[in-house]
């Protein structure tokens, strides 16, 4: 029995009838991981992001992040100037749109912009998106990121809340993806901002919610 990566708590083991993958969820927080045998090595999940079209060309891609800088940014634009996009991906488009808005954007991305730019810097916004369910010790590196968060800034984090239901879960498209690896949902992020004195600002009860810290 495997401790929850997020709360600590001792989780439930199930498996995929599917694919026979063994996921381990929290009934606590909510958080669902996959076991580690079953990752990919790093070689082989960049060669699934470089797979991706994540540039100005999709305009499905495009539109989704100016909808969410209408929804989730522009109403606190008085108080962001500053950004970070943790985990941008090749295509930079992201960044390019908030600078667009006149809110500067650093990069940074694992394997396309892996420079740590954002060392000894704090920023007004901190936005993560389709980054959070890719990672094996996803409260290290949200801990890490809200080091450089100024007090009174925000944190946006961007993946699909899982259905809290196995059945729904394993017929779920999102755990298809060989580099997805944990799921959260709305409980999950609750515990998060009573764990680390974060407030929930806004979400979309889907993929995108909002602190302040």
């Amino acid at each position: 029995m495997k401790k929850c990566k997020i709360c600590n708590n001792f989780t439930l083991k199930t498996a995929d009838p599917k694919t026979q993958k063994e996921y381990h969820k929290c009934l606590a927080c909510g958080y669902i991981f996959l076991d580690e045998i079953f990752y990919v090595d790093e070689a082989r999940e960049k060669s699934h992001y470089d797979k991706h079209h994540n540039s100005f060309d999709s305009l499905g891609y495009v539109k989704m992040f100016e909808d969410l800088i209408d929804e989730f940014v522009t109403p606190y634009k008085a108080d962001i100037k500053t950004s970070l996009d943790f985990g941008c991906g090749r295509g930079e488009v992201l960044p390019i749109l908030l600078e667009r808005n006149l809110v500067l954007c650093d990069r940074y991305d694992l394997f396309y912009f892996p420079q740590k730019v954002y060392d000894g810097k704090t920023y007004d916004l901190i936005l993560s998106t389709e980054v959070f369910e890719h990672l094996q010790n996803p409260l290290e590196v949200l801990k890490e990121l809200l080091l450089h968060v100024r007090e009174g800034g925000y944190l946006l984090l961007m993946s699909a809340f899982h259905p809290n239901n196995d059945d729904e879960f394993f017929k779920w498209w999102y755990i298809r993806d060989v580099t997805h690896i944990g799921f959260f949902n709305m409980a999950t992020f609750k515990h998060l901002a009573d764990t680390l004195n974060l407030k929930i600002i806004k979400h979309n009860g889907k993929n995108i919610i909002l602190f302040q810290k």
